[in-house]
């Protein structure tokens, strides 16, 4: 019998609601802890998790990595998915109308996982998630509460690459990330 989590991905594979769809070598759902309290949402996928089929394993996933294991998670404690489960060409930012067709697979993502905390990567994935009106460099840092789920924006690792200055406040958003999810244990608890 095929598990929800098999449908979705299945759905997920066989997918041509738009152009992405053309011209990649692998769909990149996501992967990580199904049961996991934190959720990573990113945009899309670059050219080496086209290749992979796994979401955020170029520079920016390794960097992400290592901002994980600042506050002492590994990569298996966490699901990482993006707004998009194909490749826009040439890494661009996915447009409005693609990152609606794949909203139903990432809300059936969170659904399934039941995040507690959810860490959003980047504008285009803030968009998706709170609203087309937000803009990263007012609400990074910020909690918004939705349906019980803690959601903080961030910058995405391959703009901290491009822009150094930008980890300071990176930093103190997984912070208080880390914090968020201690607290959220001691009330469980």
């Amino acid at each position: 019998m095929e598990t929800p989590w098999d449908q979705l991905h299945t759905e997920i594979q066989a997918c041509a609601r738009c152009a992405l769809a053309q011209g990649i070598r692998n769909k990149v759902p996501g992967q990580g802890n199904r049961k996991a309290r934190l959720m990573l949402i990113g945009e899309g996928p670059g050219a080496e998790e086209d290749a992979s089929g796994l979401a955020f394993v170029g520079k920016a996933g390794q960097l992400l990595t290592k901002m994980l294991a600042a506050i002492d998670l590994n990569r298996e404690d966490v699901f990482i998915a993006n707004v998009v489960k194909c490749r826009p060409p040439q890494n661009r930012a996915p447009l409005p109308v693609e990152m609606a067709n794949c909203l139903p697979f990432l809300r059936e993502q969170t659904r399934l996982i039941r995040p507690q905390v959810i860490l959003v990567l980047g504008a285009s994935a803030l968009q998706v998630v709170l609203g087309p009106d937000k803009r990263i460099t007012r609400c990074r840092g910020q909690w918004t509460e939705s349906k019980g789920v803690f959601i903080m924006p961030t910058f995405h690792p391959a703009a901290l690459l491009r822009d150094p200055a930008k980890k300071r406040d990176t930093w103190a958003d997984l912070q208080a990330v880390r914090d968020k999810l201690a607290a959220l244990s001691k009330s469980n608890a």
